[in-house]
């Protein structure tokens, strides 16, 4: 009876918000969540819940960025000249349906994460550790069954043992990504999910898993448990049987509020812990200093954001005439450089630092956090300049982009205030530079933006990084290689600077890697193929009887940003 009261409970929570209970944690979020199955979470909102419901074999220490401790681990060596890690498991752990974590759950976890890695998931790193590719066995036709088993195996002592083909220094820290999380394999396949054997591998690769069966019945060994899902609303509920030590929130609600106002209201009511706020100077006026409102700030930030510009938009919807004849833009509309120079001196970045981040904000040289090794301060920024933008956009197309005129269409994040803020300004600056420029923004839902960022069919967008792990090629890989898992959204090519940055992947040597990205940083100013965000100072605010939620708890590299710690971690008073 008493779970039956629980669930009756977060239900009405969901329909009706009353004031938030002592056990009951509710937080409104602006988008909704993509995905629950860690095999190919790969975003904050579905991280964020996937973190709880499931566990990684090590987690980072505290607020540190890069030392790790034991999770689903207990300990491990590395061996080998550093290309084996052998980790012992921790006993006595249990999953949601009852069935009990084993080395095979581990082993299965991470050939799953080999033989799916689909461009929606973050297995390529993985598999470039493992395999020494990040692509898969259909991309990859020396990837076979083999090279997938001998990269991770359980030995006769019931160790988990990875076997790289080369040394990676950041291989500990990419087994602390929420995406790595253990999953239930007898479960997984009961459910109809890959069963792990070699007859069937080759049915699953590059499967995307984002609405996997498992994503809709998860099975973690998580201090949480899922309760329901559905497009408003996702419910928690504490497992019973969690090894670790029991979570006083005993009941967690996420509930999908698209509209600010309505968040803030629920917020200072007491009815809403946590809300995604509006950005720093909106978060400051409506919401700072009032009463049971906890305000913690100058954390750090790991992020980096940009806007796209897609040299290959693959998307007639948004094309309009397809021509450059004022009424629409090819496709290949970013391709020349003096097209996104223009644009990058029409973005006003110290209008944005005060309109969005209320002037806590920083301009960077290349996207990459300025406390990442690797960061250069002396390359060269781009500024709002309305005269430089015209002589850019003059110079563009010979010309006959300046006396046609264009319409581009640009979609943002649904919810977002800071990201229509950004659009809002660049639309303003670029439409008065020429009456015959018009750029139309429109609000998308997250997920969909997500699927379609991905198979280039979004012009231009706002996007934003956070790490994997604490190494600089996780951004700078990431943002700026023809390789790199952002491109597909860009399609912009550089062969030097894949080059720069295929060298940094393989030494070991700091001061030339360093070189190295400074070499990439320079380059990218030069050919502009984002126009690079000023990057907040991070805040966090939350009910002041929300107990937890400090700086010296809070964890840049914990998915659930709004407080920086697991859900495990917080209580009431």
């Amino acid at each position: 009876m008493k779970k039956v009261a629980a669930l009756a409970t977060l239900l009405a929570l969901t329909s009706a918000l009353a004031a938030s209970p002592k056990d009951t944690l509710v937080y409104q979020s602006s988008s909704d969540i993509p995905t629950l199955d860690p095999g190919v979470t790969y975003d904050t909102a579905s991280g964020q819940v996937v973190e709880n419901i499931y566990e990684t074999l090590l987690t980072y220490s505290g607020s540190s960025l890069t030392k790790l401790e034991p999770l689903l681990a207990t300990k491990w060596t590395i061996s080998n000249g550093g290309k084996t890690y052998t980790f012992d498991l921790r006993k006595g752990v249990k999953f949601h349906s009852g069935n009990a974590f084993t080395c095979a759950d581990a082993e299965y976890t991470f050939e799953r994460n080999l033989v799916t890695n689909s461009a929606e998931s973050g297995n390529w790193f993985l598999a470039e550790s493992l395999l020494g590719t990040g692509a898969n066995a259909n991309d990859d036709k020396t990837i076979t069954w083999a090279r997938i088993d001998k990269a991770v195996e359980c030995n006769n002592a019931g160790q988990l043992v990875f076997t790289l083909p080369a040394v990676d220094p950041a291989f500990l820290a990419k087994l602390a990504f929420a995406g790595q999380s253990v999953v239930d394999s007898k479960y997984a396949a009961g459910l109809g999910e890959w069963n792990g054997k070699e007859a069937t591998w080759k049915e699953w690769v590059g499967k995307d898993l984002t609405n996997s069966k498992l994503a809709q019945a998860p099975s973690g060994t998580g201090a949480y448990k899922l309760v329901r899902k559905d497009s408003n609303a996702t419910l928690a509920s504490a497992f019973d049987g969690y090894w670790g030590k029991k979570p006083a929130i005993k009941n967690v609600v996420i509930q999908k509020v698209s509209e600010l106002a309505a968040r803030q209201q629920a917020f200072l009511k007491g009815d809403a812990d946590l809300i995604d706020g509006g950005g720093r100077a909106v978060d400051e006026e409506q919401v700072k200093g009032k009463a049971g409102v906890m305000w913690v700030d100058n954390l750090p930030n790991t992020t980096a954001q940009a806007f796209f510009m897609n040299e290959n938009i693959k998307n007639a919807g948004l094309l309009g005439s397809g021509k450059l004849d004022g009424k629409g833009i090819p496709a290949t509309f970013f391709k020349d450089a003096n097209v996104r120079r223009a644009f990058s001196y029409a973005f006003n970045y110290d209008q944005y630092i005060q309109d969005v981040q209320a002037g806590k904000g920083k301009k960077r040289t290349m996207l990459l956090p300025d406390l990442f090794p690797g960061y250069d301060s002396k390359v060269s920024t781009y500024s709002y300049d309305k005269a430089k933008a015209e002589a850019f956009f003059k110079r563009a197309y010979g010309g006959q982009l300046w006396k046609n005129g264009f319409t581009l269409t640009a979609n943002y994040r649904q919810g977002s205030v800071g990201a229509q803020t950004a659009m809002e300004i660049l639309k303003r600056n670029v439409e008065a530079l020429n009456p015959k420029f018009r750029i139309n923004i429109q609000a998308k839902q997250w997920s969909e933006m997500l699927k379609d960022s991905k198979d280039g069919k979004e012009a231009m967008t706002i996007m934003a990084w956070a790490p994997d792990y604490a190494d600089p090629d996780n951004f700078m890989y990431t943002f700026y290689s023809s390789n790199g898992y952002y491109n597909p959204r860009l399609n912009w090519k550089d062969s030097q600077v894949d080059k720069w940055l295929e060298q940094a992947r393989n030494t070991v040597n700091t001061t030339e890697r360093n070189r190295l990205y400074s070499l990439v940083g320079k380059k990218a100013y030069e050919q502009a193929p984002y126009i690079l965000m000023p990057a907040p100072v991070n805040y966090i605010f939350a009910r002041d009887n929300l107990v937890g939620v400090s700086s010296a708890n809070y964890n840049p590299m914990i998915s659930f940003s709004s407080t920086g710690t697991f859900w495990k971690e917080l209580s009431k008073k």
